[in-house]
C-alpha cells in the first residue's frame, strides 16, 4: 500500500479546520461560552464549544477517511473502522493518525480575545507530514507540508472565507489568492529578540515559569504571552515573533504549529537536543536558537517545584 499523499491530507485538514473555525466563530459571537469542566486545575477549562468542535472535526475526517486514527484533546485517541479482513479497528501503521486541538486558546475564546485557533495535523508512521492552524478572528490560516514549505492564507472576511470553503481550496504555494510563503526571522541577537511564551495551570509550575521569565527578560527585547501555543508557533513562522518557548505543551498543542514553524526555517526542539514535547518546546530561527536554548538551559526551566 502506497503512503497517503501529504497534499491530500493537508486539503482535508484545511477544509475540516475551516468548518470548525466557522462553528466556533459563529457560536462565540452569540454568547459567552459556558465552562462545562475543569481539567488540571480550576483555571484549566473546557467549554461546550471545545467538545462540539472536536465532534465536528472527528465526523468530517471519519467521513473522508474512516480507517484513520484520531488523537483529540477532548476525546483522547480513537481508532478507525476495521478494514476488510482485519480484526478490530484501526489501519496499518503506515496509515494516518490525526492530531487535533479543536480549540487551542480556550481561555482567550471564553473571554472574547482573538488569539485562539483550530489545529489539525496529519501524522504518517509517527511523523507529522501536514499541518493546519486556522486563526479565524485574525482572518488567517497557516499551512505546511513536510519538505514543501509553509504558507499563510489570508481570508477575505471571516464569514465569507470560512463559509465558502475558501480555506484549503487551491494548490498550496501555487499563487492562490492570499497565499504568502512564510519565513522565520534569522540571525536575531538574543538581546533584540521578541520572545513568546506560555504558562501552565498548576501553581508550582507557574511559580518556576515566573522565575524563568523574570531571569530571561533582562536578556531579551521583550516577552509576549498570547495564550495559544499553536498561534505563537505560527507567529514565529511569520516573523511576528523571533522565538517561542514553553514547558508543559501536549502533542496536540504543537503538532501542526511546530511543522509550520520548522518549514518556515525555524529550529523546533526541546532542550539538550531532545525533540519538542511536554518537558520543553523551543522554536527560533538560526542564530537566535542557539543563544536562546543556552540561556534557557542555564535557568533549569524543566522543573515544577
Amino acid at each position: 500500500m502506497s503512503a497517503p499523499d501529504a497534499g491530500e491530507l493537508l486539503a482535508l485538514a484545511a477544509e475540516t479546520a475551516a468548518a470548525a473555525a466557522r462553528l466556533l466563530a459563529d457560536e462565540g459571537a452569540q454568547a459567552r461560552p459556558e465552562v462545562v469542566e475543569t481539567k488540571s486545575s480550576l483555571t484549566d477549562v473546557v467549554t461546550e464549544m471545545d467538545r462540539r468542535a472536536e465532534a465536528l472535526i472527528t465526523e468530517q475526517i471519519r467521513a473522508a477517511r474512516p480507517g484513520d486514527a484520531i488523537l483529540g484533546e477532548e476525546g483522547g485517541e480513537t481508532r478507525g473502522a476495521a478494514a476488510p479482513g482485519q480484526p478490530g479497528g484501526g489501519t496499518p501503521a503506515a496509515e494516518v493518525r490525526w492530531i487535533v486541538d479543536p480549540l487551542d486558546g480556550t481561555v482567550n475564546y471564553l473571554y472574547g480575545l482573538s488569539d485562539w485557533a483550530v489545529s489539525i495535523a496529519a501524522e504518517v508512521a509517527g511523523t507529522i507530514v501536514a499541518g493546519v492552524v486556522a486563526v479565524p478572528l485574525h482572518g488567517e490560516t497557516f499551512l505546511a507540508v513536510r519538505g514543501q514549505g509553509a504558507w499563510r492564507r489570508t481570508d477575505s472576511g471571516l464569514h465569507s472565507a470560512i463559509g465558502s470553503g475558501a480555506i484549503g481550496s487551491g494548490a498550496i504555494g501555487s499563487g492562490a489568492d492570499g497565499d504568502t510563503t512564510l519565513r522565520c526571522n534569522r540571525g536575531v541577537p538574543l538581546g533584540q529578540a521578541l520572545v513568546g511564551t506560555g504558562f501552565g495551570y498548576l501553581p508550582g509550575r507557574r511559580r518556576v515559569q515566573g522565575e524563568v521569565v523574570s531571569a530571561l527578560l533582562p536578556q531579551i527585547r521583550d516577552i509576549r504571552r498570547g495564550g495559544s501555543a499553536s498561534v505563537d508557533l505560527c507567529m514565529v513562522a511569520a516573523g511576528r515573533l523571533d522565538a517561542f518557548y514553553e514547558r508543559g505543551l501536549n502533542y496536540w498543542d504543537y503538532a501542526a504549529g511546530a511543522l509550520i514553524a520548522a518549514e518556515a526555517g525555524a529550529r523546533v526542539t526541546g532542550l539538550a537536543g531532545r525533540p519538542p514535547g511536554s518537558s520543553m518546546t523551543v522554536a527560533a530561527g538560526p542564530g537566535l536558537y542557539e543563544q536562546l536554548t543556552g540561556a534557557l538551559a542555564a535557568l533549569s526551566p524543566e522543573r515544577d517545584t
